[in-house]
């Protein structure tokens, strides 16, 4: 029965927040409000770096990867719960649904990657000033950042491609607005413990590893910082961490809140609006947040608003 429902899987049910139908035009307002400011915000940052040389450096060469990488975060979820909610339709094809799991797995990880190599270069500017433009060099951040793509996308292709082993029965509703790869292994009626393990594993290793990266830069910042003699030193080498000391907080805040939420609930509306904190949110108030928490952005930003009205 499992190798005939399998041949037989087409689609899945996404059931989003809610199936009262008059709230669909109040969330199609507000998703497609969010996922315009995600963008908006994001490209703005985007061509603030750009259009400013002196942005022209490896903390801001990293900023704007992540401002790239929520975008198409944000446009590989959002758009279709737009969708959805427009045609009153929730369903995805099964190719539809392995797809979207893996990009989310790839920019996810991509994302968590990037702010590892962030954190790295605010460890080496504030504990290695002397070299830093020789460690931190151009090519070195290429490096990085091609390093990170390669290590997402080999993680979001491993766990992905061993979903194609699952068979499914009848039962085909993700509780969320999008294709999450562990509600999708939920739903198997075939064995998963391989595809469980290697989620477990890669979670671990592809997300631990970052994370530990994170934690050790800013170990080794703070330790630095405090004994240092000039209570203006200190507070400035902690302004240049601020901003990204909020977004990680951010990232990692909403993805151990939405875990904790999935162990304690099996509600699938709160399952729902768990996902929402973590796949959408950091992914808005990530250029607000570099915006105004950053001098050097923010003059970047009055700078290209000021010269704006000059060209039109």
């Amino acid at each position: 029965m499992g190798t005939a429902n399998q041949t037989a899987v087409s689609e899945f049910l996404l059931l989003g927040l809610t199936d009262d139908p008059a709230l669909q035009p109040l969330l199609f307002c507000l998703f497609l409000s969010i996922y315009l400011v995600t963008v908006l915000g994001n490209l703005v940052i985007m061509l603030a770096i750009s259009s400013d040389a002196r942005l022209h450096t490896p903390m801001y060469f990293f900023l704007c990867s992540l401002s790239f990488t929520d975008i198409c975060f944000g446009t590989t979820t959002i758009p279709k719960m737009l969708v959805n909610l427009q045609t009153q339709d929730r369903s995805i094809t099964y190719p539809g649904c392995l797809t979207q799991a893996c990009v989310v797995l790839l920019f996810a990880g991509l994302e968590n990657c990037l702010l590892a190599a962030m954190a790295y270069d605010r460890y080496v500017a504030i504990c290695q000033p002397l070299s830093y433009t020789l460690v931190m060099n151009p090519r070195l951040c290429v490096q990085l950042l091609l390093l990170s793509l390669c290590v997402s996308l080999a993680n979001a292709l491993l766990l992905s491609l061993t979903a194609l082993r699952l068979a499914f029965c009848t039962h085909l509703e993700i509780p969320l607005f999008f294709c999450e790869l562990a509600q999708v292994i939920k739903l198997a009626c075939s064995d998963p413990f391989v595809n469980n393990l290697l989620v477990y594993v890669a979670a671990c290793v592809f997300g631990g590893v970052p994370l530990a990266g994170i934690i050790f830069s800013y170990t080794q910042i703070v330790s630095l910082v405090w004994r240092m003699p000039s209570a203006r030193g200190r507070h400035k080498a902690f302004s240049t961490c601020g901003a990204h000391l909020s977004v990680v907080s951010l990232f990692y805040g909403t993805g151990l809140g939405v875990y904790i939420s999935s162990a304690v609930t099996d509600s699938p509306g709160k399952s729902a609006v768990a996902s929402v904190m973590y796949s959408v949110v950091p992914q808005m108030v990530n250029p607000f947040v570099y915006s105004l928490r950053n001098e050097d952005m923010k003059a970047a930003l009055r700078s290209l608003t000021q010269r704006r009205p000059a060209l039109l």
